[in-house]
């Protein structure tokens, strides 16, 4: 059965303190948990029913600790209003320095992204085209958010992620000529723009875009144009400003 203490922890994966102490963040959902015991990572404890226990049985084997119980207990230890059959506590990576090459893979850097889903959704956008890098400022939503990791619907498990100081990783890549590119509403037209393979494409705030001090260091300023005939929306949300980018780059 599953204990107390073991829902205590479960449940102060809700923060982020909490997740820095452990080392561990929490997965919900049996698809979700299914695509962290395929994945690399490492699963310290599965908590399922039986349900997801015959289904998986094999999978299940996969984890340091399982505990089935039944599904009133897990509705306890969830943080979702509808839990489904399983849980569990995954290793963080330690990702000591980012590992790629920046003259031929496309790189998000994400300037102070707030929004739990946005950055969850930018990890699908990207894991979609390819894109196997994550730069985040150091102010960026904690990519271990139990919010993030369910809006990933299990893209973050292939996609690897860095915080760090966004200004200075900008700083060397642009002393090696690394082309930066960002999106502003004085930018020029995209669809009209010749786009190098690799490089770096830096995404904003969702209230004030990139900040100036990231600003300075984007070589090429990109617009994505509106096609409304009124006065339309004022901008894009983060996410799908992601996607347009990104769909841009992949198709030249």
């Amino acid at each position: 059965m599953l204990s107390k203490n073991k829902i205590k922890l479960i449940q102060s994966l809700n923060r982020k303190k909490n997740r820095d102490e452990t080392g561990l963040f929490l997965v919900e959902g049996n698809k979700m948990v299914e695509e962290a015991l395929r994945s690399e990572y490492q699963v310290e404890l599965l908590v399922c029913n039986s349900t997801f226990l015959d289904q998986n049985s094999a999978l299940s084997g996969l984890a340091n600790e399982l505990i089935e119980t039944d599904s009133e207990s897990l509705h306890k230890a969830s943080l979702m209003q509808n839990p489904q059959d399983a849980l569990a506590l995954i290793r963080q990576p330690l990702n000591s320095r980012p590992e790629f090459n920046l003259n031929h893979d496309l790189v998000l850097a994400l300037d102070f992204i707030q929004d739990p889903g946005n950055l969850g959704t930018i990890f699908r956008i990207a894991d979609w085209f390819g894109i196997s890098s994550i730069i985040c400022s150091e102010n960026t939503v904690d990519s271990f958010n139990p919010k993030v990791v369910q809006a990933s619907m299990g893209a973050i498990f292939r996609i690897k992620t860095w915080y760090t100081n966004l200004e200075n990783f900008l700083m060397k890549s642009a002393d090696n000529q690394i082309p930066v590119y960002g999106t502003f509403l004085e930018g020029d037209n995209i669809y009209n723009e010749q786009l190098t393979n690799g490089g770096i494409l830096v995404l904003g705030n969702e209230g004030n875009g990139i900040s100036k001090s990231v600003e300075k260091l984007v070589t090429q300023k990109l617009f994505i144009p509106t096609f409304s005939s009124g006065k339309g929306s004022e901008s894009l949300n983060v996410a799908i400003a992601a996607a347009i980018c990104c769909s841009e780059f992949r198709r030249r």
